[in-house]
C-alpha cells in the first residue's frame, strides 16, 4: 500500500451574498502507511475543513486525494473518523456500538463477537460491555468511539479534537491509549488538536497550518510519539527538546493569532 496523498488541495466556500471564503489553498503532503501526524494552527485555519475533506464529507474545490493509489471521492470504510464527542448511539450498549460496523457489513456473528471482545479488551472496557453509552464517563465514551472505529478496520483514522473535552488526567490516559493503538495496529492516524503539548506527544509528524487561506506553514519530524509508547508521558515532556519545540510552536501560533487580530481590527 502506498499510503495517503494530498495534491494541491484547495477549498472555497461560496457565500449567499455572492462573496466567498478561501478556507484552504494548495495543501500537499504524503503519508506513508502507519504514520502518525498531528495538525495544529490558529483558529479558522482550515484544520477541520481539511479533515472533513479527507473523510469524504466535503468535496474539495480543486486538487486530488488518493489513498493506496485510488482517488477519494466520498466517505468509505477505509477511512474512520473519531469526533470530539463520540457520536455514539447512546441508547445502545457498548458492545453493540463497537459491533455496529461489522453488523452493517453482514459479518458472521461469531467473527463479529471475536472482534468486539478483542477491541473491548484493548481499550479496557470489557466489564462495561453491557452498559448503555449514556451511563459512561466522557473518557470511556471516547474509548468506545476508538474501538468502534477500529472495528471497521480502516486504513486511516481521522481524529478531530478527540480528547479536547476531557479532564487533564483522563486526557493523559487517552493520549497513552492512542499511542498504544497506533503502535499495535499500524494504522495511519491524523489528529487535529489545539493543544501544542498534545500535538508534540501524538505526532511523529507535526503540521502547523497558517491562517486563512489554510496552508502548511511548517512541518516537524519528532521523536516524542515513539518515546511515549508504553512510557510515562510526563517523563517524555521532560525531554530537553520538548520544551524547546513547545515554545517555538507556541510563539509561531501566537504570532499568527496576532496577525489575525490585526486583520480584524483593520477590517472594522
Amino acid at each position: 500500500m502506498s499510503g495517503l496523498s494530498l495534491q494541491d488541495i484547495s477549498m472555497r466556500f461560496d457565500l449567499p451574498n455572492g462573496g466567498s471564503v478561501q478556507a484552504l489553498e494548495n495543501v500537499s503532503l504524503d503519508l506513508k502507511p502507519g504514520e502518525l501526524m498531528s495538525v495544529l494552527g490558529p483558529s479558522g485555519c482550515g484544520k477541520t475543513t481539511l479533515l472533513n475533506i479527507l473523510a469524504g464529507f466535503l468535496a474539495q474545490t480543486s486538487g486530488r486525494l488518493e489513498l493506496n493509489d485510488h482517488e477519494i471521492t466520498g466517505p468509505d470504510a477505509e477511512r474512520g473518523m473519531v469526533f470530539q464527542k463520540g457520536a455514539l448511539f447512546e441508547w445502545m450498549s457498548v458492545r453493540d456500538n463497537v459491533g455496529f460496523g461489522p453488523s452493517m457489513k453482514g459479518m458472521p456473528k461469531n467473527d463479529k463477537t471475536e472482534i468486539v471482545n478483542h477491541l473491548l479488551d484493548v481499550v479496557g472496557l470489557q466489564e462495561f460491555k453491557e452498559k448503555a453509552v449514556y451511563e459512561l464517563s466522557g473518557g470511556m465514551q471516547q474509548r468506545v468511539a476508538l474501538a468502534r472505529c477500529l472495528a471497521n478496520d480502516p486504513d486511516v483514522i481521522l481524529m478531530d479534537e478527540p480528547l479536547g473535552a476531557l479532564d487533564a488526567l483522563t486526557r493523559e490516559k487517552m493520549q497513552s491509549l492512542v499511542l498504544k493503538l497506533w503502535k499495535e495496529t499500524g494504522k495511519t492516524i491524523i489528529l487535529i488538536t489545539h493543544s501544542v503539548e498534545e500535538a508534540l506527544l501524538l505526532g511523529e509528524r507535526l503540521i502547523v497550518m497558517a491562517p486563512r487561506p489554510g496552508r502548511i506553514h511548517k512541518e516537524y519530524r519528532l521523536p516524542f510519539a515513539e518515546l511515549g509508547v508504553g512510557a510515562d508521558l510526563r517523563e517524555v515532556k521532560k525531554h530537553p527538546d520538548f520544551a524547546v519545540k513547545r515554545d517555538e510552536i507556541l510563539n509561531m501560533i501566537w504570532d499568527m493569532e496576532e496577525e489575525i487580530m490585526g486583520r480584524t481590527e483593520e477590517a472594522s
